[in-house]
């Protein structure tokens, strides 16, 4: 008998899981080890030199680093926690690849069939539990079934709008036998344009005075940004990029004129309004890169609208669009770039928003005069300019501290920048250690704030063990700044529950058998960062850098006692 037609062999759940994950292509997984999913860490023990797993301190971190290692790579991020705490420490992550539509495929250890629904140890109902974070939530209870199950969580997570899927483990299925034959490896579905529909984008185009071309979401490539550059090079489209999506588009282009989001510059916000034709390309159109649904208005914009999106069930959700499309960027990418239209009526305008947007990188009003403070982070973000490579990636996680990387860093492309636009705090760390552990030949920095730091700062001990080399600086104004900002606004010197005591971070950093020092002083930095890039760079072991920042420096716009004064005098 031809060994190809033989019946499948018994196989216990776990390893048939483990089996199903190499198929799928996975190469890595990151996790916490947990009794609940025992057998799956022994059917991978099998193929532990095809698939790596990475031993986290925290399923929350993991979580992180599973969304940092796909946005990088562009496949989908595995997370393994354990049942209970472990998926609600993971939770936070899940969140994150659901708002930011990242392909990400969960397994979350749960209690023995025989003992569901009588609130086992740590039982929860995953359905219940993650129902509105994730595209599908489900639980395999039968082990011949883990194949199918396999192949369509990662199909669910990479096709249309992608985003996290949840598979609860129960262990005794796990140690089921099974004679099951394999799945074949999914393959990700996207949407394409119809020609008519680009005919019509083009048609809006050419009638229009004032086009503003607006980029975010996922499932770029390469390829689609080059092909996306040259739509706009051709048409001299000014180009913006939704909140935290910055490194679509090289921001060293004369076409590139800002980001829309947070702490947006005031005159982007203005051209945004009076553009009378907005192609949105990718983003979803949420809270964050419409200040609040202001920039375009609910549900019918002023501004001809043309919104390009994977996901159908997001085109039409809160803004009706004058045309939708749904599609992959790859494939509106390579559409639009035979699109090409009389640009006389706006081509000068891209020099002028071009302008505004180099005014807007020019030094804060807070470091000027005689009572600017002893640490200019303005004068730090310069320093990194000259000290970084171009492709060096950045992350952050949430707080005003990421304003200095978020508005004056110039992403000089694709995959430079990890961050959440859930404003989700403790992404920074993990996935800077996600990212040096994925590409250790770049060079990684992150910014956190000292609050945000600490909620994943343990990370490091996983950067340590494997060899990664991330550089970590660290904001230290003692407080919750975003939080203490909004305070002092709403309720002026009534502080509460905002301040911080924080440990010698240079110190912490130097634990984990890293490289840590301390700043106070604009001249100082400058040393301690190159010393910081060496050490990871000859010893591949974590840096970090502690910066004592001025609590006055609270934005790069306005000091604390400015921000109290005016919420005073309202």
């Amino acid at each position: 008998m031809n060994p190809a037609c033989s019946a499948p062999a018994q196989r216990p759940g776990g390893q048939i899981l483990a089996d199903a994950l190499a198929i799928q292509g996975v190469d890595t997984v990151f996790g916490v080890p947990g009794e609940s999913y025992l057998a799956v860490l022994d059917g991978l023990y099998r193929h532990r030199e095809r698939i790596r797993f990475v031993v986290c301190r925290q399923e929350g971190g993991a979580a992180f680093m599973a969304d940092a290692w796909a946005k990088l790579s562009g496949k989908p991020g595995v997370v393994m926690v354990t049942r209970g705490p472990g998926a609600a420490n993971a939770s936070v992550g899940v969140h994150a690849a659901f708002q930011d539509s990242v392909p990400m495929v969960v397994f979350v250890g749960q209690v023995g069939t025989d003992f569901l629904d009588r609130e086992a140890f740590q039982e929860i109902d995953y359905r219940r539990m993650f129902g509105q974070m994730a595209k599908w939530v489900a639980q395999i209870d039968r082990a011949d079934r883990i194949p199918e199950y396999v192949a369509r969580a990662f199909q669910v997570a990479t096709s249309g709008r992608m985003g996290p899927v949840v598979l609860a483990l129960p262990e005794d299925v796990l140690v089921q036998q099974a004679a099951v034959a394999d799945a074949a490896c999914h393959r990700p579905v996207r949407a394409s344009p119809g020609e008519a529909q680009i005919g019509e984008l083009a048609a809006m185009l050419a009638r229009a005075q004032r086009p503003f071309v607006m980029l975010g979401g996922t499932g770029w490539t390469p390829r689609a940004c080059e092909d996306l550059r040259a739509f706009t090079e051709a048409n001299r489209l000014p180009v913006a990029c939704a909140f935290r999506f910055q490194d679509l588009f090289d921001n060293r282009h004369p076409h590139y004129i800002g980001d829309v989001g947070i702490g947006v510059n005031p005159k982007l916000a203005a051209r945004l309004r009076q553009a009378d034709l907005v192609l949105a390309i990718g983003p979803r159109l949420g809270e964050m890169t419409t200040s609040g649904y202001t920039l375009l208005e609910a549900p019918r914009p002023k501004q001809a609208l043309v919104h390009v999106h994977p996901g159908i069930e997001e085109l039409g959700r809160v803004y009706q669009a004058d045309l939708m499309i749904a599609s992959g960027m790859p494939e509106i990418a390579a559409a639009l770039r035979g699109v090409r239209v009389d640009a006389s009526a706006w081509a000068d305008s891209v020099a002028q928003a071009r302008a505004e947007y180099e005014a807007w990188q020019g030094r804060p009003a807070i470091y000027a005069g005689a009572t600017a403070p002893a640490l200019d982070l303005w004068e730090l973000v310069q320093t990194l300019k000259r000290l970084l490579p171009p492709d060096a990636i950045l992350t952050n996680g949430a707080g005003n501290f990421a304003t200095w990387a978020n508005r004056f860093w110039p992403y000089a492309g694709l995959r430079t920048l990890l961050s959440t636009t859930s404003g989700s705090m403790g992404y920074g760390v993990p996935a800077a250690v996600a990212a040096a552990i994925a590409q250790p030949q770049r060079t990684v920095v992150c910014f956190a704030g000292d609050g945000d730091f600490l909620m994943n700062g343990q990370e490091l001990a996983t950067a340590a063990q494997y060899d990664a080399a991330p550089v970590v600086i660290v904001f230290d104004n003692g407080m919750y700044g975003t939080i203490r900002m909004h305070q002092e606004r709403e309720y002026p010197s009534r502080v509460l529950g905002t301040e911080l005591a924080n440990p010698d971070f240079a110190k912490y950093g130097e634990a984990f058998g890293g490289f840590g020092a301390r700043v106070e002083r604009t001249a100082e930095f400058e040393p301690a960062m190159r010393a910081a890039l060496e050490h990871a760079r000859t010893r591949r072991r974590p840096a970090l850098v502690h910066l004592k920042v001025d609590p006055q420096a609270i934005t790069p716009n306005a000091t604390l006692d400015a921000i109290r004064n005016a919420g005073a005098q309202r």
